[in-house]
Order: structure tokens, then sequence, then C-alpha cells
């Protein structure tokens, strides 16, 4: 899934392992399962790409999203 800003994305939880890899944000801790979010920053690295959300703290893995 190629991902941009004003993307929406729906969360699908996140492993600790996900979460570490690049030394992420934990959205377990603030977000729901199942829940829609707007993708408002994309960051591409070299083995894994970090969302930032709409009105949420924090950078994510994009592994613990999907298509809504």
């Amino acid at each position: 899934m190629t991902l941009r800003p004003g993307d929406s994305v729906k969360f699908i939880g996140c492993s600790p392992e996900q979460i570490s890899w690049g030394n992420n944000d934990d959205p377990n801790k603030v977000l729901e399962v199942g829940k829609i979010y707007k993708v408002i920053l994309v960051d591409i690295r070299r083995f894994h790409t970090k969302i930032t959300l709409d009105g949420i703290t924090g950078r994510f893995n994009s592994v613990c999203f999907d298509s809504p």
C-alpha cells in the first residue's frame, strides 16, 4: 500500500517488534483497533515507513495499518 498525506488508514494493531523496529511510537496506547484515521505525514525510511496521523501525537510504523 502506497501512502500519501490525506489518505485514510485503518488501525489493525501493532506487535512489540513492529513498534520497536525503527524506534516507532506505540499506537496501541492511543489508537483504537478498527478505527479509521487520516494520514498527515509519510516518512519513507530505508526499511520501513513511519506515518503521522491527524490529531494524534506520535509516528507509527505503517505495517500496523490497512486500507479502510
